[in-house]
């Protein structure tokens, strides 16, 4: 992802007025520092403040959008400059930076709005023209993309960037010396960029000149030694040169680094399957799969390897999960029928045959092609080249993205409970943090310090120090502070007894009844845990309050007693949002998703500075396809310092394909 660069000269610093004993011009100046250092989160909190005490401060949402970018928060940046834009409709630089935003987003159309209007306020300004050539190469409207880089190098004859993407725009269309000359004059502008030779090498291959094309990448390796791509596209034309080995070292190279890659692992399995090397192809494909569940020729090539080493069960298996897949794969019903032969399922391998020839019937009657190149109805088609990153299969046939790396556990955020902790501080008064009287009260009762905490209590605090003789605290606080010693130190039943001893003693005390459901739900988790080595808070592809035990069986955990103890603690509090925030978490273990999503929305109607209710209601609703919305608030947590959240935005609200 390319960075937004902070354009200092078009930056104009607002008219600075002091706001009580803050100064914003100090906000300012260290935000915008921060920015340039790359320190993007620290600069968000900088904004925020900024944007609190001086609402009106359009810089500073611009600021924060830029920011966001470059966390990988297209959606949040796009918010911010939504709002820069409505504070200052002729504000340039908000067009140009959410055009270069939206495109990132795969919306042309609106970026290419969004640049209309910043030419016509700065018809002058030439790195508009260069972001509209992104964006309609983006768009794949080759021609007009060439035609504003040609008007952009008119001014600007020394940018590199400019003929490296005009060249590419050449080689789109076809033209490949014009795409040549690009690259070698961005080579002549910078001899030691290795981006031109990568892509110089790519003309050379195209036109067959290898020795040509393996100078160039090892030239741009000798620039970059950690740059994957190079090494990627030289083990391609390895192998095409019949060099197997180097092939494989390459490859061996990018998958060092990027262990995740599954184009390159799927590539390694062919090579090792045709050199028989059965089993680490069949652990590479394992892992591409692992990867992508979608891939239909990982499935298919499977399949394959399985049949030659005569595990037939296996390769029916892989068979059928690429006809699932994709149903109109003539060569696999064909290959599955043979595979059904050899283990004696001949009437269903016989249907089988039948369906391959019947579809490629019914391609032929639909598809004119005189060269017989019958896509998958061809059923002399091995489908075990090596794919490059244009794959024509990942661009039509197949939606499939094979560079994504593997989904990683994200759990929701904790959920709130009453624990002792320690001093963290004092707080800037421009902070919100959440204030009920009632609460305040509670807390001042207890004969420790003590508060809200979604994280766990660190093993220092967790030893409360109880005085149960005191005059000033009554029994059933004594038996409370006794369940919150025993939970953290996992003496759950005796935990769970002082609790119940506390509540019979005052049936009415909300607090009470929140801690005793957080303790049945922390419950369930260490006991799933001890079963099944899993963590139970993860949103997954079988379900969110659903734990996938080692046998790959799914196992489902009732929480409708600490479900019903929040519901009390609702009724007897309803002006406490932490109650309706765990709540969100009990419906989603529960998987229960659109009640949770209603729980988490009623807690940030009553505190709206909540984070991690944003963050939990991002991940439900991005796992329920609503992937806007939940963009948006996983932003809104990070904005409001939730760290995991950007990385969560670059696995699901960052469109890698680009």
């Amino acid at each position: 992802m390319k960075r937004i660069a902070i354009l200092i000269f078009f930056v104009f610093v607002s008219s600075v007025q002091l706001y009580s004993q803050y100064d914003k011009q100090q906000f300012y100046a260290r935000g915008r520092q921060l920015l340039v250092e790359g320190k993007y989160p620290q600069a968000i909190e900088m904004f925020n403040i900024l944007a609190q005490i001086d609402s009106l401060n359009y810089d500073a949402f611009f600021l924060r959008g830029i920011a966001k970018y470059n966390l990988g928060d297209f959606f949040g940046a796009e918010s911010d400059f939504n709002t820069t834009l409505r504070k200052n409709p002729i504000y340039t630089p908000a067009y140009h930076y959410r055009a270069i935003t939206l495109s990132r987003t795969g919306k042309y159309d609106l970026a290419l709005k969004d640049l209309e209007a910043a030419v016509d306020l700065r018809p002058s300004y030439t790195g508009l023209y260069f972001s509209r050539g992104v964006t309609f190469f983006l768009s794949q409207q080759f021609e007009k993309a060439i035609s504003d880089f040609n008007r952009f190098l008119k001014y600007e004859p020394k940018v590199q960037d400019a003929y490296l993407n005009r060249g590419a725009a050449y080689l789109y269309l076809g033209d490949t010396t014009k795409a040549l000359d690009d690259y070698n004059t961005a080579i002549n502008l910078n001899r030691f960029e290795p981006e031109g030779y990568i892509r110089r090498s790519r003309v050379f291959q195209m036109k067959g000149m290898n020795r040509e094309a393996l100078e160039d990448l090892d030239k741009a390796i000798q620039l970059d030694s950690s740059n994957t791509f190079a090494y990627f596209n030289r083990a391609l034309i390895r192998y095409n040169s019949k060099d197997i080995k180097g092939a494989l070292t390459d490859f061996d190279i990018v998958l060092k680094e990027e262990p995740g890659n599954a184009l390159t692992l799927y590539n390694r399995a062919l090579i090792r399957s045709q050199i028989g090397d059965f089993n680490n192809a069949l652990d590479d494909y394992d892992k591409v799969l692992e990867v992508n569940p979608n891939n239909v020729l990982a499935f298919y090539n499977r399949a394959a390897l399985f049949a030659q080493l005569g595990r037939w069960r296996d390769a029916v298996d892989d068979y059928s999960k690429a006809i699932k897949l994709y149903p109109d794969f003539a060569n696999a019903y064909m290959n599955r029928s043979f595979a059904k032969t050899r283990i004696g399922q001949l009437s269903s391998a016989k249907s089988d045959y039948e369906t391959a020839l019947r579809k490629i019937r019914e391609y032929k009657a639909t598809v004119s092609d005189s060269a017989g190149k019958l896509a998958f109805a061809d059923t002399t088609k091995k489908y075990d080249n090596l794919l490059s990153l244009d794959a024509d299969f990942a661009k039509k046939d197949f939606d499939n993205d094979l560079l994504q790396h593997k989904d990683v556990d994200i759990r929701l955020k904790s959920m709130y409970k009453i624990a002792s902790v320690e001093s963290s501080g004092d707080k800037l008064a421009v902070e919100h943090f959440y204030y009920n009287p009632k609460v305040a009260s509670f807390l001042a009762s207890l004969p420790y310090k003590s508060d809200f905490i979604s994280a766990p209590v660190s093993a220092g605090v967790s030893d409360v120090k109880l005085v149960e003789n005191r005059a000033d605290v009554s029994d059933d606080l004594v038996l409370f502070g006794t369940a919150i010693s025993q939970s953290v130190k996992k003496q759950f039943n005796a935990a769970l007894e002082s609790y119940n001893k506390a509540i019979e003693k005052n049936k009415n005390e909300a607090l009470f009844y929140l801690n005793r459901g957080v303790l049945q739900a922390d419950m369930i988790e260490f006991i799933s845990s001890m079963e099944s080595n899993v963590r139970v808070l993860t949103l997954d592809n079988a379900g969110a309050a659903r734990a996938k035990v080692q046998d790959g069986t799914v196992k489902s955990y009732d929480y409708s007693a600490a479900i019903r103890d929040m519901q009390k603690a609702v009724s007897l509090f309803p002006e406490l949002p932490y109650s309706y925030y765990n709540l969100g978490n009990l419906y989603s273990l529960s998987n229960n998703l659109p009640e949770a999503i209603k729980q988490y929305s009623k807690a940030l109607e009553i505190y709206p500075y909540l984070a991690e209710a944003y963050y939990n209601r991002g991940l439900v609703l991005i796992y329920l396809k609503d992937k806007d919305k939940g963009c948006l608030d996983i932003s809104k947590s990070g904005e409001l310092g939730v760290k995991e959240a950007y990385s969560v935005i670059k696995k699901y609200c960052t469109d890698t394909k680009y």
